[in-house]
């Protein structure tokens, strides 16, 4: 608990420098706005999967601090293989070392956001052919594509400001969007060589992103300093970041509407509850919306249409006594996913350790599972029948059945699981996977708060 009660004093002290990073957003060098192209040339076309023969679904999930992937098999939930999603480490880590400003943001973000890890895969998407994968780097403030088969990096982009994060990927495989948490900006790659095609303005901390309406527009929202302790319902809301939940057309890239999240839950009742949406997902129909929020043990259903929020959910509050500054990065729970028909919603209870599955139509939740520590993320299986879950205190993964809302199987991967995603390999890459390790150093620095590794 020490480590998080320093992090947040740090924090009121940082918070401003970092946000400052955003300021050097506009100065990109060519080189960065375009994308920077390192080896062999791509496909520049990425068209949807058609070739079932050449290439097979896979699972991928990100070890954060470890610096690794791991590729799951959806049918067995056995690991096929590990990559090495930090072969450029020793690189990286010398133009950092040899510029104090951007040291010094390094080790900002170690501290108050990676609870004294590095992070060094945030997200991930593979392209539709299987022949790469897409990786978010917040440590490096880069995105990369790395060969599925030589696994060397093919296009490296540093995004504005000192971080990246969060991703989506185009209906088609052929754009990526990814959050620059200090440059409040998102920017859209293509997938093929990197290149920026567009951008787009975000409020403090972009964060979530999902393509909506078959990939014309894409649902955003920002989260605000969720690093510092300015979240607090005395606390003016400005002072935390300005926090958007907004529609940005996915050709122009101009916002359509952004959504006053403060009048809608206040209309609810609701004037004590952060504005910072997290995860999010939506119904098959896209005419609701379902999100966590900082701090709130549950989630709410907006209605697009009207912007008003139409029913709240609210969950087990199991750490009833830990106080709002010892909360990881602001969340109650982070994680949630409806299934494909539309009748359940998975929901990751992250300070209270477990996940529970909520009846899109009664409103009723399953029993409560308890299978590990800190579940940070949540997404449905391709076919709709489980929801795979990462407990990231527990350096695993387990898979729940929608159906049964039971733990059906459960796979130890790296240090600090956090995103899952489905993906594709082309068949004949998967030999040759391998376990590779991480380029960086073994780690040093002993188990946070959350972390009980193999619980």
């Amino acid at each position: 608990m020490g480590r998080h009660r320093f992090a947040r004093t740090v924090g009121v002290l940082l918070t401003g420098a970092l946000a400052l990073a955003g300021a050097e957003a506009v100065s990109l060098s060519s080189a960065q706005a375009q994308g920077e192209r390192v080896g062999t040339r791509v496909d520049k076309t990425q068209e949807p999967l058609k070739r079932t023969d050449e290439v097979r679904r896979v699972v991928f999930v990100g070890n954060n601090w470890d610096g690794s992937a791991d590729l799951v098999d959806p049918e067995s939930f056995e690991r096929l293989g590990r990559l090495n999603v930090i072969p450029d480490y020793d690189a990286r880590m010398q133009e950092i070392a040899t510029n104090p400003e951007r040291l010094a943001y390094f080790l900002a973000i170690r501290e108050l956001i990676g609870e004294g890890n590095d992070q060094f895969v945030d997200d991930m998407y593979s392209s539709n052919d299987g022949k790469l994968v897409v990786i978010s780097r917040p440590s490096f403030a880069d995105v990369i594509a790395i060969s599925l088969d030589t696994k060397k990096i093919v296009w490296r982009f540093q995004v504005a400001g000192v971080r990246s994060d969060h991703m989506a990927v185009s209906p088609d495989g052929r754009r990526v969007v990814v959050s620059a948490s200090t440059g409040n900006v998102v920017h859209v790659l293509r997938i093929a060589d990197g290149k920026q095609v567009g951008r787009f303005a975000s409020g403090g901390s972009p964060h979530e992103s999902t393509f909506i309406d078959g990939g014309k527009r894409i649902l955003h929202a920002s989260i605000g300093t969720v690093y510092s302790p300015l979240d607090e319902p005395a606390i003016p809301d400005p002072l935390e970041g300005e926090r958007v939940l907004q529609i940005v057309n996915a050709t122009t890239f101009k916002i359509e509407r952004r959504y006053n999240l403060r009048k809608a839950l206040d209309a609810r009742g609701m004037d004590d509850v952060s504005i910072s949406v997290r995860p999010m997902t939506l119904s098959p129909d896209e005419k609701k919306f379902y999100f966590q929020l900082s701090f709130f043990h549950g989630f709410v259903e907006l209605d697009r249409k009207s912007g008003k929020i139409t029913r709240v959910k609210r969950l087990p509050n199991l750490v009833p006594n830990t106080p709002r500054p010892q909360y990881l990065l602001d969340s109650a729970h982070h994680g949630i996913a409806m299934n494909p028909r539309g009748t359940r919603i998975c929901v990751a209870g992250t300070m209270s350790d477990y996940a529970t599955l909520v009846d899109a139509r009664t409103w009723h939740r399953t029993k409560l599972l308890k299978g590990g520590l800190k579940p940070y993320w949540v997404t449905p299986s391709w076919d709709g029948k489980y929801c795979y879950i990462s407990w990231a205190g527990s350096d695993k993964i387990s898979r729940i059945s929608y159906r049964t809302a039971r733990i059906q199987n459960s796979l130890f991967v790296g240090d600090h699981p956090q995103r899952i995603r489905n993906g594709f390999i082309q068949r004949s890459y998967v030999d040759g996977l391998g376990t590779a390790v991480a380029s960086k150093p073994a780690r040093t620095s002993g188990p946070t708060a959350w972390e009980t590794p193999g619980a």
